[in-house]
Formats: structure tokens, C-alpha cells, sequence
């Protein structure tokens, strides 16, 4: 018997959709490193407060040591927050839009980006040779400068594939408006965000509301 008349197969994702699966975990995972930098910050923070306190004893360095991880928790996290729209938006005029004329805007708002991201990761990357050639380091400690800046070259090149990866799916949806939208931000609307909230609110009481038992 031939199974292929009783169970069809499935659609096949489109190229895009399969490099946004590809890029996706590894901006989950710069993500997870940022947020792990911000968490060490936060105990060698205490750290440093009870050493200073206690035992007349402050970590050598201490200002250098948040001076270089600033750049990681400022920079590592900036393409999954492209991912999922989290970046701020001007949408008064956009808001307006639908269809096509919207998927035009947004590819070529997204070209404006990848334009300006290309000039940040060449100039990025500029200056960290510079502190690299030169031995640049902090002040105090005299840390090498060289390692937190080539986080930013590094953090806006996987941004720059996001951002390319966002313009392949609005081109797409301007050839075909209907098709699925795939490897673009959902953007909620005013009514979305305020239903989401709305239910949280509500859930969140629920939660705390006594039982009668």
C-alpha cells in the first residue's frame, strides 16, 4: 500500500526559517553568558562591600573588574533582544500599516540597521586592535582593555546576522504578504499588550488570593 496518499508530508520550512533555528540558540546561549556575567558582578559586589567593611580588605581592582564587564552584559544580550522585538520602537506611523506596505517598511528600516551595525562591528573591531597592538589597559589594576573590546565587534557581528536574517524574512513577506511570518520579531499591538498584562494581573492575584479550605 502506498503511505505516501494517506499521510502527506509535510511542508518544508523555508530557507530562513531553518538559518533563524541555526542562529537562534546561539544568541540564547550569549544571552544566558550575559546574564551570568551580571549575576558574578552582583556577588563580587558583596564580596567587595563585606572585605572593605569587615576585614579592611577590598578586592584589588574592583573598579576595573565592573569596567570590563559592563561590556559584556551591555553587548552579548543585544541580538536576542533584536529576536524578540525588545528593542524601543517608534510605531506611530507603522502601527498604521498592513500588508505589503508594511513589510516594505520594515525590510527597509532593517537595511537602515544593517548599515549601521556594519560601521559599528568595523570600527569595533578597529579599536580593539588598537587596545590589542598597544597594550591598553585600566587605570588601577592594568587590566588588558583588549578582551571586553573585542566583545563588541564580536556581539554586533551576531547581530548583524540577525538583523540580515530579519530583512530575508521581510522580503519574503513582500513577495507573498500572506505567507508565514518567519525569522521576524512578533511586535504586539497596544490591544495585545494589554490583554497580556491583563491576564498576568489576573493570575498573579489568583495566586495570591487565600485558600478556604
Amino acid at each position: 500500500m502506498n503511505t505516501d496518499l494517506q499521510h502527506p508530508a509535510a511542508p518544508t520550512q523555508p530557507l530562513v526559517g531553518r538559518l533563524d533555528r541555526l542562529l537562534a540558540p546561539i544568541e540564547t546561549a550569549l544571552d544566558l553568558v550575559a546574564a551570568l556575567f551580571i549575576f558574578a558582578l552582583m556577588l563580587v559586589g558583596v564580596v567587595q562591600i563585606f572585605g572593605r567593611k569587615l576585614f579592611d580588605a577590598p578586592i584589588f581592582g574592583y573598579i576595573d573588574i565592573v569596567e570590563l564587564a559592563m561590556a559584556t552584559f551591555a553587548f552579548l544580550g543585544v541580538a536576542y533582544c533584536q529576536r524578540l522585538g525588545g528593542h524601543v520602537r517608534m510605531e506611530m506611523l507603522i502601527s498604521q500599516l498592513r500588508g505589503r506596505t508594511l513589510w516594505v517598511v520594515e525590510a527597509l528600516a532593517t537595511v537602515v540597521g544593517l548599515i549601521i551595525v556594519t560601521i559599528l562591528v568595523y570600527y569595533g573591531y578597529d579599536h580593539f586592535m588598537r587596545a590589542y597592538e598597544y597594550g591598553d589597559s585600566t587605570i588601577d589594576a592594568e587590566y588588558p582593555l583588549w578582551p571586553s573590546k573585542l566583545l563588541v565587534p564580536f556581539a554586533f557581528s551576531v547581530l548583524w546576522l540577525r538583523l540580515a536574517l530579519q530583512l530575508a524574512g521581510y522580503v519574503r513577506l513582500v513577495g507573498q504578504p500572506d505567507a508565514e511570518q518567519v525569522a521576524i520579531p512578533h511586535i504586539e499591538t497596544i490591544e495585545e499588550i494589554a490583554r497580556r498584562e491583563i491576564e498576568e494581573s489576573l493570575g498573579n492575584d489568583d495566586r495570591k488570593a487565600p485558600r478556604n479550605d
